[in-house]
């Protein structure tokens, strides 16, 4: 499903236009994202978590050329499935 068929879905489940879902799916993403970039968490009971994780810096290798390469330590969104979409897939 991608974001026009998710938009679509909620304008019929919801019973409203698709204008109005578009802007009440871009409403959650931004306030995922904004949540995010401040370092907190978004949990939806039921269906999971959105959390922040820092990546180490590391060494890599320049695939074309094989040389060792420092990659920066980076954040990294993570999702953590809750418990009703486990068990919904199941």
């Amino acid at each position: 499903m991608n974001k026009s068929e998710l938009i679509e879905h909620i304008a019929q489940k919801s019973d409203i236009s698709k204008a109005a879902a578009a802007r009440a799916l871009e409403a959650i993403i931004g306030g995922v994202k904004t949540t995010l970039k401040k370092g907190g968490s978004v949990s939806i009971v039921g269906f999971g978590t959105f959390a922040v994780a820092t990546r180490a810096a590391r060494t890599g290798r320049n695939p074309k050329t094989g040389e060792a390469i420092k990659i920066k330590k980076a954040k990294v969104p993570k999702f953590r499935p809750g418990k009703g979409l486990k068990d919904a897939l199941n």
